[in-house]
């Protein structure tokens, strides 16, 4: 029986220099990831832009089963003693010291052939890992579906596999800006790995035959690809 397609929250903080780089690392490390843990959200990533993006900025990508369980899910940390206590300097934020500039979240649907979170080995041991986010951007529903069905029917993800292009999560965006599109995350052990990674897929037989099937062209079927680069926090689980 085919593995329950995930749905995730990436909620994204923008941030200005100074005390609240802080007081959000305390506010994930010690009431958010574990509040989501209670709530079976796990594994919680949590990651630092580094390349990309606004900066200072951190994001947090939380799993769960069922779109309810995360659309809902700010109501029930409320509920949680526990998050509130831990949370209290967070949740005190005022105009006169916020503690972040904006907040942003999306809600992504998890591809079928890339059901769940998959963490990275490294992860057990906090070893060195990159992690480069990629969003894809269709002029329209028709071609949206096209581009994935090249992930989830043919072939497209074996082959990323194959060479060294390792996922964290696939997912098609459901709620959020910039539709129809559909976010991807890779794993690298550092920048020359992923460049190794990504010569081998470009130069991949499959690859090539499959780019040059009629009507899934990227200029065909794809208007823009923004690549984002970014490394794990300390409270990350992923």
């Amino acid at each position: 029986m085919p593995a329950t397609r995930q749905y995730y929250l990436w909620i994204h903080y923008i941030l200005r220099n100074g005390p609240q780089q802080r007081r959000m690392a305390d506010y994930l490390r010690d009431a958010l990831v574990p509040g989501l843990n209670r709530l079976g959200a796990t594994p919680v990533g949590v990651f630092e832009a580094m390349v990309g993006d606004h900066a200072p900025a951190i994001t947090v990508l939380a799993p769960f089963a069922s779109s309810d369980a995360a659309i809902g899910y700010e109501a029930r940390l409320a509920g949680d003693g526990e998050f509130t206590r831990a949370a209290d300097a967070y949740l005190k934020s005022t105009a006169i010291d916020p503690a972040y500039v904006r907040r942003e979240t999306s809600l992504l649907h998890a591809f079928p052939n890339v059901p769940r979170i998959e963490v990275p080995a490294a992860s057990a041991s906090k070893g060195p890992r990159l992690f480069e986010l990629r969003t894809y951007e269709s002029p329209g529903e028709t071609a949206h579906r096209s581009k994935m069905s090249m992930f989830t029917e043919m072939g497209e993800m074996e082959i990323f596999r194959r060479t060294g292009l390792t996922p964290v999560f696939f997912a098609q965006t459901v709620i959020g800006p910039r539709q129809p599109n559909f976010v991807y995350m890779l794993v690298h052990e550092n920048l020359a790995a992923r460049e190794k990674n990504w010569d081998a897929f470009r130069t991949d037989a499959a690859w090539k035959k499959l780019s040059a099937t009629p009507g899934y062209a990227d200029a065909e079927i794809i208007t823009n690809i923004t690549t984002q680069f970014l490394r794990p926090s300390a409270s990350s689980q992923v």
